[in-house]
C-alpha cells in the first residue's frame, strides 16, 4: 500500500503515517488555545475570528481552498472540502467548533489562555473541549498535503463558531444559509465520544455517540395582580412561579429505555458479567465510570437555571419569569411537553428561548463498525459501545441536512484522569499522549472504506 492508497479494514497504521500527524498535533493544539475565543451567550463573545483566519491560512498554505465565513461581526467560521478517490461516494463531515465556554483566571492556577505545554500535557480552556479535536483535523489535513494522501471519499471538515452557546452563528448558520459546502455528505462526526473510560474490571470502553437528547430552552411567565407590598397577595405572580418550579424540580420522570441506551446497557452488563436497574443509582454504580453515560439519558429532565421578578421591596410585581433547561429523549417529546404543561397549570405560561429536537443515527452501521474497527486496531482490548449524549453538540444543525451524526473524537487517559472534571471545568488540560493517540485513530478512520467493513461488530 502506498500513500495514495486509501486503508482497508484491518490495516494497521505504519510508523512513517503515524509520526506525521501526530508530530505537531500538540503544537497546533496549544496555539489554538491561545485565541481566547470565550463564548458568553446571548451573542455575547470574543469571537472566533483570529482562530478562523489562522486555521484557514493553514490550510491554505497546505494547497487546500478553505473558506471564512462570518454569520455576526467577529463571529465567523472555516470550511473545507478535501476531494476523496471516489468524488461520487458519500462525502464524510467532520466537525470541531473554535469557541469556548469563559474561563475566570482567578480560579485557575495558570493562565487559561496559555496554551504551554508542559509535563506531558497542554494546558489551556478548550484543551478538551475541543480544541484538541481542531488540532488533530488540522494535523492530518496537514499530513495527508504533504505526503499526496486522498481519503477514499471527500472529507468536509468545518471549524465552527458558537457551539457553546445556541450554535445559530455556527453550525446553524452554516446550515442554513450554505448547505452547499456540504453537498453530498450523508454522514458526520464531532464531539463528543471515541475516548477512554476504565470500567471496574480495569478494561478499557470507548463509547461512540449515536444520538442525543433534544434541547428545550424554555421561559416561564406567571402573572398576577400587583400591589403593595404591605397588604395580602393573593394573586401574587412570584409566588405562583416558585410553587410551580417546585413541582417542575420535584417531578420524577419515568425511566425510558432507547435503543441506544439498552445497547450500551446490554453490553456493559455482558461484559461485566453483572446486571444493573438503570432506575437505581446505587445499581448503575456497578459501571464505575461508564454509570455517568447512562444516568442521564435514561429519562427526560427538566431544571430550573434562572429567575427574574421585580424591582423593589415593597412592591408586588405583575410578572415573574423563570428559565428552565428541559432535555429530551429521541421519541419522547410529546410526552415531555404534555407533562410540563400539566405542571405549569393556567397561570404559567412557556415560550421557547430555543428548541432542538433530539437526534440519533444507527449503532449498526458500517460507519459505527469502522470507527470501532479504527479503536481496536489501536487498543486490541477496546470494547466499544454506542451511547446516547445527555447534552447537545453542532450535530443538532447538521442533522437538519440529514446528516446522520456521531460523536467520535478519540482519546486514551490513564485511570484517574476524571476529563469531566476539566470539561467546562478549572484548570482545563489534555495529555500529550492521548492527542497522539487520538490523531492516529481518527486517521485511521478517515483513511477507512466504510463500505469493506462488517457491521455486525
Amino acid at each position: 500500500m502506498n500513500d495514495l492508497s486509501h486503508r482497508q479494514d484491518g490495516a494497521a497504521p505504519s510508523t512513517a503515517e503515524d509520526t506525521a500527524a501526530a508530530s505537531e498535533v500538540t503544537e497546533l493544539c496549544a496555539r489554538l488555545i491561545r485565541f481566547d475565543t470565550s463564548n458568553y451567550g446571548g451573542g455575547d463573545s470574543r469571537g472566533e475570528r483570529e482562530a478562523a483566519e489562522w486555521t484557514a491560512g493553514l490550510l491554505s498554505d497546505s494547497g487546500y481552498e478553505p473558506v471564512v465565513l462570518e454569520s455576526a461581526p467577529r463571529r465567523a467560521s472555516t470550511v473545507v472540502r478535501i476531494p476523496g478517490e471516489d468524488r461520487d461516494a458519500p462525502a464524510l463531515l467532520v466537525h470541531g467548533h473554535l469557541d469556548v465556554v469563559p474561563a475566570e483566571p482567578a480560579d485557575w492556577s495558570f493562565d487559561p489562555f496559555c496554551g504551554e505545554i508542559r509535563d506531558g500535557v497542554v494546558l489551556g480552556r478548550g484543551a478538551l473541549d475541543m480544541k484538541d479535536m481542531d488540532a488533530m483535523m488540522l494535523a492530518i489535513a496537514r499530513s495527508w498535503a504533504r505526503r499526496g494522501v486522498r481519503p477514499p471519499r471527500d472529507v468536509v471538515m468545518a471549524f465552527v463558531a458558537d457551539e457553546e452557546d445556541t450554535g445559530e452563528l455556527g453550525a446553524g448558520f452554516l446550515v442554513d444559509r450554505h448547505p452547499d459546502l456540504f453537498e453530498g455528505v450523508t454522514t458526520a462526526i464531532g464531539e463528543s465520544g471515541g475516548y477512554s473510560l476504565h470500567l471496574p474490571d480495569a478494561s478499557r470502553l470507548y463509547p461512540i455517540a449515536v444520538g442525543e437528547r433534544g434541547s428545550a430552552w424554555m421561559d416561564l411567565t406567571a402573572r398576577g395582580a400587583a400591589g403593595h407590598g404591605s397588604r395580602p397577595g393573593p394573586d401574587n405572580a412570584v409566588a405562583t412561579l416558585a410553587t410551580t418550579l417546585a413541582a417542575l424540580a420535584a417531578h420524577r420522570w419515568p425511566v425510558r429505555i432507547v435503543p441506544a441506551v439498552a445497547a450500551l446497557l446490554d453490553g456493559l452488563c455482558a461484559h461485566l458479567g453483572i446486571t444493573v436497574d438503570p432506575s437505581d443509582p446505587a445499581s448503575l454504580a456497578q459501571l464505575g465510570e461508564a454509570a455517568k453515560l447512562v444516568e442521564a439519558t435514561v429519562a427526560n429532565t427538566l431544571n430550573p437555571t434562572m429567575l427574574k421578578a421585580g424591582y423593589k421591596h415593597n412592591v408586588i410585581p405583575s410578572e415573574a419569569t423563570a428559565g428552565v433547561d428541559g432535555r429530551v429523549l429521541p421519541g419522547a417529546e410529546e410526552d415531555f411537553f404534555a407533562t410540563v404543561d400539566a405542571l405549569l397549570g393556567e397561570k404559567v405560561s412557556r415560550s421557547f428561548r430555543s428548541f432542538a429536537a433530539p437526534v440519533f443515527a444507527d449503532h449498526e452501521s458500517r460507519e459505527f463498525a469502522a470507527m470501532a474497527a479504527a479503536l481496536r486496531r489501536a487498543d486490541p482490548e477496546a470494547l466499544v459501545l454506542p451511547f446516547i449524549m445527555s447534552g447537545g453538540t453542532d450535530a443538532k444543525a447538521f442533522a437538519r441536512l440529514g446528516i446522520q451524526c456521531y460523536g467520535f473524537g478519540p482519546g486514551l487517559t490513564p485511570p484517574g484522569f476524571d476529563a469531566w472534571r476539566y470539561v467546562h471545568g478549572v484548570d482545563e488540560q489534555v495529555l500529550v499522549s492521548s492527542l497522539e493517540f487520538g490523531v492516529r485513530v481518527l486517521e485511521d478512520f478517515l483513511r477507512s472504506d466504510p463500505l469493506t467493513v462488517r457491521s455486525d461488530r
